[in-house]
């Protein structure tokens, strides 16, 4: 509580202080100039969708999306630094076409996914990194992205698809780049507070001076939760610190430390979450969580001359997360332990040649090598005193990679991106219950090629296809040759394509259509509540859907956005062990979501904003004979209002209609439910120096 009044207090007076001394309203100063704006025509001719302001850093560097042929998505600093979340991933729901799975459960609040896949957990087919840094957990979650605060957000970054070969394990479906605000001078301090006694205050600093830049983030956030029982309290902060002595070269630190704690409100009968949605059950009273994080990484980028570039990055990722949980009347409740040690490099080399008979053309190389050494424990528990213990298991894994990438431009219309990449695994396990060790999984070399091209018939027209290869491996336990197995799993392959076009005329209108399809040979499907950690063979399966976005600039003053997803995920070839379920529909997958908006600026001074997402039902179970559940739609409001040159105050409303949404699962005997938030309003200010 004394961290929240200092960090709330010291806010306040940073914001009081701009508030007495401007009288006069104009443009806020601009985030970190840490980047250059995209070039316009370079923008109009390119495939990404962009919801917001978006700076482009180093956009021709080593490593960068700047190259990739397909669905790009772009969320800008300016809507991610607004935003008023408990947790970052839900920045992410403002994509097009992403799914958002809601659990509501203090530290495993809820996830992000997209391309068909669900939000469960079973199988996580995003790769995360934070700063160009891999930031998944071993079973392919994304808790390191608590860490992030959205005032310290430069931008998103979101890559669909399997023609990426930047990177191999977890990047199933494609991957997410969270960058946050590096370089400029500048102080940036926002105090929250609204339902739910919710308190939350932020502060990131940048200061550049020569050679010499740094950057900090402080940040806290309290609430009292929808739900009894369902407090969090939570605190981040971060430091990078860089040192660029010409255009040619760049070097730094980035380190973020994290820790929080949250109350578990538990699961509801469907007969209790209609009647009582925001009760808990006595039986959850001591279900909580506690993880603490930390991210450390080096940075260096060498560009000698305007052909040649090398981006290197060293990272080390530290987990540990103490979870009490139990999920039913007659189920025991557990104790999780997880402590992971991710350590790694990551390279990238690019060189652009001149050649006469070419528009263009790009050579790219790299690679990177990915180290976990972790302990997961597990202990059937009576409110939070250990009965006994059904897991300790030690193991580590090593999966290391490497690709190479040619842009070739033969005329400025035509585009041919082909790639190839390749990802080895080893590892050992070890099952300190029984004192057995077991191998990796001979996976031998992941083979992924990958091609794309485009085609610009006209200015501002682009039409575009790529079709890539990308691999799933076990997670946990389910990544090595365990007894009774004695033959090596191989790795399931992902094989996808997508066909599109895109149209952006002027900088005013942006459009975007494309149909994609995924398919995938033995899918491996984590069993979440297994002791052992073991898996289920979904079997083949195949994910096919359609992509719409709209982005318009109406007037100087109004603007829309709007997107349409439309996705199908089913079963081709179940495991012989399943034969019925054969065709079946994949559970937790909603066929249809959108997610749009209207920003309006009322006057020089008020900015007055509304968005409204939702999505239709999803199957339960693979077996499709639980119901369906989860469709909603929620309307959000939003006023921004600028006092003077500096300070900003704002009005948020979310869920406005107060409409029902509940996340929804089957545990065998009975659907269990997580009801979301009601209609709930907040205030903030905000300062910017």
């Amino acid at each position: 509580m004394s961290f929240r009044l200092t960090l709330l207090s010291t806010a306040a007076l940073l914001l009081a202080a701009p508030a007495l001394a401007e009288t006069t309203a104009s443009a806020p100063p601009p985030a970190a100039p840490s980047a250059a704006v995209e070039d316009a025509s370079s923008a109009r001719d390119g495939v990404s969708f962009t919801v917001g302001e978006v700076l482009i850093t180093a956009a021709g560097a080593a490593g960068s999306a700047k190259s990739l042929l397909t669905s790009v998505d772009r969320l800008g600093g300016d809507v991610a630094q607004a935003a008023n979340v408990d947790y970052a991933w839900e920045l992410i729901g403002k994509m097009p076409g992403v799914l958002v799975t809601d659990f509501n459960q203090g530290t495993t609040s809820g996830k992000f996914s997209f391309r068909g896949f669900n939000g469960e957990g079973e199988i996580n087919a995003v790769k995360l990194l934070i700063d160009g840094v891999p930031s998944n957990g071993n079973d392919g979650n994304m808790p390191y992205l608590d860490m992030v605060f959205p005032l310290d957000i430069a931008g998103v970054e979101v890559v669909r698809g399997t023609s990426d070969p930047r990177y191999g394990l977890h990047a199933i479906a494609g991957s997410t780049n969270i960058l946050t605000r590096v370089g400029g001078t500048y102080l940036d301090a926002k105090v929250l507070a609204g339902a739910y006694a919710t308190y939350d205050g932020q502060v990131s600093a940048g200061y550049e001076r020569g050679d010499i830049s740094q950057n900090y983030l402080v940040a806290y956030r309290q609430s009292d939760g929808y739900r009894d029982h369902a407090a969090l309290d939570r605190v981040s902060l971060a430091g990078k610190w860089f040192y660029q002595p010409n255009d040619a070269l760049r070097a730094g630190v980035i380190a973020r430390y994290y820790k929080g704690n949250a109350d578990e409100p538990g699961y509801l009968t469907e007969t209790q979450a209609v009647a009582a949605p925001r009760s808990t059950n006595d039986y959850n009273r001591t279900d909580g969580d506690t993880r603490k994080m930390g991210q450390y990484s080096l940075h260096l980028d060498w560009t000698p001359t305007s052909a040649l570039s090398w981006s290197n990055s060293l990272y080390l990722n530290t987990l540990r997360d103490d979870r009490y949980v139990k999920y039913s009347a007659g189920a025991s409740q557990q104790r999780r332990y997880a402590d992971e040690e991710h350590w790694g490099a990551m390279t990238a080399l690019r060189y652009e040649p001149q050649v006469a008979a070419l528009s263009r053309l790009v050579f790219e190389v790299g690679g990177d090598v990915q180290r976990q050494d972790n302990i997961s424990l597990r202990y059937n528990t009576i409110e939070r005193v250990v009965t006994s213990q059904t897991r300790d298991q030690k193991f580590n894994l090593t999966v290391g990679g490497v690709y190479v990438q040619s842009v070739i431009e033969p005329t400025s219309w035509l585009t041919l991106t082909p790639a190839w990449r390749i990802d080895w695994v080893d590892g050992q396990f070890l099952n300190r219950l029984t004192g057995k060790a077991s191998p990796v999984n001979d996976y031998g070399a992941i083979q992924q090629p990958k091609f794309s091209l485009a085609l610009r018939p006209a200015e501002g027209v682009t039409v575009y296809g790529n079709w890539g290869k990308s691999f799933q491996i076990g997670v946990g336990s389910g990544a090595y040759l365990i007894p009774p197995r004695t033959t090596d799993l191989d790795p399931s392959i992902n094989e996808g394509w997508e066909a599109g076009a895109r149209y952006a005329p002027t900088d005013a209108f942006t459009t975007r259509l494309s149909v994609w399809g995924q398919t995938a040979t033995g899918e491996l499907k984590r069993k979440l509540n297994d002791p052992g950690g073991d898996f289920d063979n979904l079997g083949a399966t195949k994910r096919e859907g359609v992509d719409l976005q709209v982005d318009a600039k109406l007037t100087p003053r109004l603007a829309i956005w709007g997107a349409a997803a439309w996705q199908r995920a089913r079963i081709r070839t179940p495991d012989p062990a399943t034969p019925n379920l054969a065709g079946k529909k994949i559970d937790h997958v909603p066929e249809r979501m959108f997610s749009g908006g209207v920003d309006f600026k009322a006057s020089q001074r008020l900015t007055l904003s509304a968005s409204a997402s939702g999505q239709s039902a999803y199957e339960l179970t693979t077996s499709n004979d639980h119901g369906r559940y989860g469709d909603y739609v929620s309307v959000d409001l939003d006023a921004a209002y600028q006092v003077n040159a500096r300070l900003e105050l704002r009005l948020q409303v979310k869920n406005l209609a107060d409409a029902s949404r509940e996340y929804v699962w089957w545990d065998g005997a009975q659907t269990l439910h997580s009801p979301g938030e009601g209609r709930a309003a907040y205030v903030s200010a905000r300062v910017r120096y």
